[in-house]
């Protein structure tokens, strides 16, 4: 027998949706989108004049609920409120005090004043690309607005797990490209020059091991006289140096900065950790460095006893001369100092991190040594040796000797190993024993030989070349070179060195465009030596531009192909005038 069918009813099952018009003409829907917090469901109304658009707006927060999640009800942020709270309740206790910093002047001195007006649920990708454009016009370099960026997008994603938000728009928007420029790593001949000049300041120890390991800043700042083994002659890195921070100790009354207050106050501690486990590595030490180390103690002993009651006993290598450990930013100015002295093109400090990276490519050193040594993790290792180590000429020119002695059977020619181009003539094997070197001086040039006959024939064709110069041989004894020579027995060279045609061209432009009158022919030529590193280089063209620090804008261009010379400094005057007429367009 049939069953009677049941009533239909209007009610819906629990949890779905329900439309109705009601008492007051207008038509609502709820949709349940969660639970709330006490555990009761969580139902979200919507009211329209019309029972389709009630409709579309019901299936249109249903969609949001099963896609994304809908935001959660509570406090109305704006960027402002929700940038001011991450940053300061949830960023600060969570990352490193450098992290930090970084974060809180992207949001107090970008974000907020050009986006925090904004509800945090209305913030379009538009919004955040117009404030990076706007940005670099202002002058802020193109690395700046990226940080900008990035520190956004971490805040919003925050938002995103707690529920005040459903889609991150720094992830759809655009952020600013950063050119990442080639860095040059200094040649052997530069170091040599930093190092003799380094031994005339104070701390000389500290140039010769950013120069020879490769340590980061904060990581040779921070050393102490318990992370050097003299006895196994390595160096433990554990830690690194902060930069400080003060705040006022005369009740801001001193009308000055925290950091020149009389009675400032430190509020941050002098060293952290490293930041992962390969940066904290033991690293072998050369002899001579070890030397220089133990000289150093002595002289720091020295200004111990000259300090007296002044003297902050704290263990570190490097300090002040009362006994504080040095600041980053005195560092920095006295690394400036040492180029100027030393008359050696201008470059940042981590640049000597890369020298050292592209000495240990040179000398063959396996990759796992070499991550051990510069301290990158296993994961990120490869990435960071192909953004420090450089393939100089030097190293392409072993590499095509290995290559034509597998397939053509010949000796492979030993090529000088030294980072930045083949300029100081190295011998890869051992050098022979002998009683004397063959030097050729070539104006203030010391170019070493084991062979007289190599050092006369440089000498007579490097005295043809620059008339009117000085250009002799003498013999000197192997303990006076080694004693006096820029390079000691490793600079004896047992070949001719290469000597070719280069090619330079060179033009000044001012703000604005305007070229400049430098008294310089546009366009010569020159037989370069391999050791002249000023003019030499062994490519067909290689071209550069930069910003003087008058502001002018310097194109330089130079190989040993006159037409592709001629062809690039057409391209490179071109840049060059644009990069004056638009310094923002460039992060300047």
């Amino acid at each position: 027998m049939a069953q009677p069918k049941k009533p239909r009813t209007s009610r819906q099952p629990n949890g779905a949706s329900s439309i109705f018009q009601g008492k007051d003409g207008r038509w609502h829907g709820y949709v349940t989108v969660g639970v709330k917090d006490d555990g009761t469901p969580d139902r979200r109304h919507v009211g329209r004049k019309t029972r389709a658009e009630v409709t579309k707006a019901v299936r249109e927060l249903e969609k949001q609920r099963d896609s994304t999640g809908v935001r959660k009800v509570g406090q109305t942020w704006t960027v402002k409120t929700w940038l001011t709270h991450w940053v300061e309740n949830i960023a600060a206790p969570n990352v490193g005090e450098n992290t930090i910093d970084g974060y809180r002047v992207a949001v107090y001195h970008h974000l907020i004043p050009g986006l925090g007006a904004h509800r945090l649920e209305k913030l379009e990708p538009e919004h955040l690309e117009r404030l990076y454009r706007k940005m670099q016009e202002n002058g802020s370099a193109a690395g700046t607005a990226h940080q900008a960026h990035r520190t956004v997008k971490t805040a919003l994603n925050e938002a995103i797990r707690r529920r005040h938000l459903t889609i991150n728009p720094a992830s759809v928007a655009k952020a600013p490209k950063v050119e990442e420029e080639e860095v040059e790593p200094y040649t052997l001949e530069e170091v040599q020059r930093l190092l003799a000049e380094a031994t005339k300041v104070r701390n000389t120890a500290r140039w010769v091991i950013a120069l020879a390991l490769g340590l980061r800043q904060g990581e040779v700042l921070g050393l102490k006289w318990e992370d050097v083994d003299f006895e196994a002659g390595v160096i433990l890195v554990r830690r690194g140096r902060l930069r400080p921070r003060y705040k006022h100790g005369c009740g801001d009354k001193c009308g000055r900065k925290p950091g020149y207050c009389p009675q400032k106050i430190s509020i941050r501690r002098e060293t952290k950790d490293t930041k992962t486990r390969a940066g904290k590595r033991p690293i072998g030490v050369p002899e001579e460095l070890l030397k220089l180390l133990r000289l150093h103690k002595e002289q720091q002993e020295r200004e111990r006893a000259l300090a007296r009651d002044l003297w902050v006993e704290k263990g570190y290598v490097f300090t002040s001369p009362t006994g504080e450990p040095l600041n980053p930013n005195t560092d920095f100015h006295r690394w400036k100092d040492l180029l100027k002295a030393a008359k050696v093109r201008d470059a940042r400090l981590h640049d000597a991190r890369h020298t050292a990276a592209t000495v240990l490519l040179l000398l063959g050193v396996p990759d796992t040594i070499v991550d051990r040594i510069m301290g990158w993790e296993p994961g990120k290792s490869a990435r960071m040796r192909s953004r420090y180590q450089h393939l100089t000429s030097s190293v392409l020119q072993q590499t095509a000797a290995k290559v034509g002695a597998l397939i053509w059977g010949s000796t492979p020619h030993q090529f000088p190993s030294t980072p930045a181009g083949p300029v100081p003539g190295l011998s890869q094997g051992p050098v022979p024993a002998g009683p004397d070197v063959y030097v050729a001086c070539l104006g203030e040039r010391y170019v070493p030989f084991l062979h007289h006959e190599h050092a006369q024939a440089v000498a007579s064709q490097w005295g043809g070349d620059h008339p009117g110069k000085p250009a002799h041989v003498e013999i000197w004894d192997r303990p006076q070179w080694e004693n006096m020579g820029p390079g000691g027995i490793r600079a004896i060279r047992d070949r001719i060195p290469d000597r070719r045609l280069i090619h330079h061209a060179h033009a000044v432009f001012l703000p604005g465009g305007e070229r400049l009158n430098i008294g310089r022919a546009e366009q010569w030529s020159v037989l370069g030596w391999e050791f002249e590193t000023d003019l030499y280089t062994d490519l067909p063209v290689r071209w550069h531009i930069t910003r003087r620090p008058g502001q002018e804008i310097e194109a330089q261009v130079r190989g040993t192909d006159q037409d592709a010379v001629t062809e690039a400094f057409d391209e490179a005057c071109g840049q060059a005038v644009d990069r004056a007429r638009n310094p923002g367009r460039y992060g300047e």
